[in-house]
């Protein structure tokens, strides 16, 4: 089993424990680290360089090979804090544990910081909420975008977050959106599989080219009305704007979308789409299935009413 812990209730050292397993008999200690553990490079460098590895207790070198029943500790430095202003709003907080949280973002509210952005942003709330501790690392796992509500994932170590992302598009990290959509699909369901590109000369803006990466999206309308779908959908890829580019590729724009759609006096400053389904396994292999029904607006932009 894996246990992951703030040593002395700081953030700034993360201690990684195994008790290695017929599985893993003979191999070297950085191959536990990144493969079974799932450490990502630098967190090992971290550790290698500025923290410790103890083999039953010993200190040891990353090439050592390890034997079933012995007890391997990483314990790794996190990287330089960045300064960050709280600002205290009321979060709710859907799921917590010593690894994650998951909040029910609102929207209008930006996940993360940009060169447009420097006031309120969930960075900020969430360092408000943990109480402002030292040395703070934001480490969202999933990204929401402004304007898109509902559940997104915040990890509270470097481990958690390594792991998590590399689950990501997996059985072990499932997400479905709702979005109502202007238009119907002229399939009720599908698969959109359809490469993604930064538009040329612009600065956020996406669109469907053969030239993008690799994206994929199962949609399924579940309801139709006011000249309006309800659509789920699921993720298999990550990209930018992804479920809003898809949406407009196959006519059918999320509805509010002031970058591929059209704005909606119902809906200010967000548009109509939700995170309303996460199913994730933790680093404690605790398997956590979470739903947020979505906003009453929803309803409103369905039933035309005002």
């Amino acid at each position: 089993m894996v246990y992951c812990a703030c040593m002395n209730g700081e953030l700034s050292v993360q201690e990684l424990k195994i008790v290695i397993t017929a599985r893993d008999d003979g191999k070297a200690v950085r191959q536990i680290a990144l493969r079974t553990l799932s450490m990502s490079y630098a967190q090992f460098k971290r550790a290698k360089f500025r923290g410790v590895l103890l083999l039953d207790g010993e200190p040891v070198h990353a090439d050592r090979r390890v034997k079933t029943g012995q007890t391997l500790v990483i314990r790794v430095p996190d990287a330089p804090a960045e300064p960050v202003a709280p600002f205290a709003i009321p979060l709710t907080v859907a799921y917590e544990d010593e690894d994650i949280l998951i909040i029910d973002k609102p929207a209008p509210l930006p996940s993360v910081p940009s060169a447009k952005q420097a006031g309120m942003t969930l960075k900020n709330a969430v360092y408000a909420y943990l109480g402002a501790p030292e040395g703070f690392h934001y480490r969202p796992v999933n990204r929401l975008d402004r304007g898109t509500s509902g559940l997104m994932v915040v990890a509270k170590h470097a481990h958690a977050q390594q792991y998590l992302q590399r689950r990501l598009h997996s059985d072990d990290f499932i997400r479905e959106y709702l979005a109502v959509c202007d238009g119907i699909p002229s399939d009720t369901r599908g698969v959109i599989d359809a490469p993604i590109v930064r538009e040329d000369g612009a600065g956020i803006r996406r669109a469907v080219s053969a030239q993008g990466r690799p994206a994929r999206t199962d949609y399924r309308a579940e309801r139709i009305g006011n000249g309006r779908s309800l659509v789920r959908l699921r993720l298999f890829t990550g990209r930018t704007h992804q479920i809003r580019v898809h949406m407009q590729s196959i006519g059918c724009p999320v509805t509010g979308d002031f970058l591929y759609g059209t704005e909606h006096p119902l809906l200010e400053r967000r548009f109509a789409l939700h995170s309303t389904f996460l199913q994730l396994t933790t680093p404690h292999e605790k398997t956590i299935r979470l739903t947020s029904p979505p906003p009453d607006v929803f309803e409103r932009l369905l039933s035309n009413q005002p």
